[in-house]
């Protein structure tokens, strides 16, 4: 596979609304992907499910997925955020959870092209949605990622 993979990844906490949808619409992002494994709740706000897919649609024409394989399971999660966990233990039992998974033969580049990693971190250096990135770069080679 010689075409780039254009990745952007985003995270919808310390963001407006405004400013979420303006800046993946002027990014030009075609599909939002979302990775979160709780993407119902109300703290959630403007970015719980059935909501971020309305507004995705009628602000950008932008398609919304939700790809569970993606997230973290509950353990992994749960260590880290309530146990106050270590992030290097996080970061290496999330990178084994994605080689388990195959992540890179299960799911197809051309989803990922023009996509968004959504997850709800605003910034993306303790975050999965930086690791599925380089994860997939790192299998595929090709993928270009840009943090927004």
């Amino acid at each position: 596979m010689n075409d780039s993979v254009n990745l952007f990844t985003i995270g919808f906490t310390q963001k407006t609304a405004q400013k979420f949808f303006d800046t993946l619409v002027k990014a030009g992002v075609k599909r939002v992907i979302d990775t979160r494994l709780n993407n119902v709740s109300q703290l959630a706000g403007f970015a719980k499910k059935s909501d971020l897919e309305y507004f995705l649609q009628k602000i950008g024409r932008i398609d919304y997925t939700h790809l569970i394989e993606l997230a973290p399971t509950k353990e992994i999660l749960d260590e880290y955020k309530k146990n106050k966990g270590d992030w290097a233990t996080y970061e290496q039992k999330f990178l084994k959870l994605m080689a388990e998974r195959e992540i890179e033969k299960r799911i197809q580049p051309e989803i990922f092209d023009g996509g968004c990693l959504l997850c709800s971190e605003a910034k993306p250096h303790n975050c999965h949605r930086r690791l599925v990135a380089e994860y997939l770069n790192g299998k595929w080679g090709n993928v270009k990622v840009c943090h927004l």
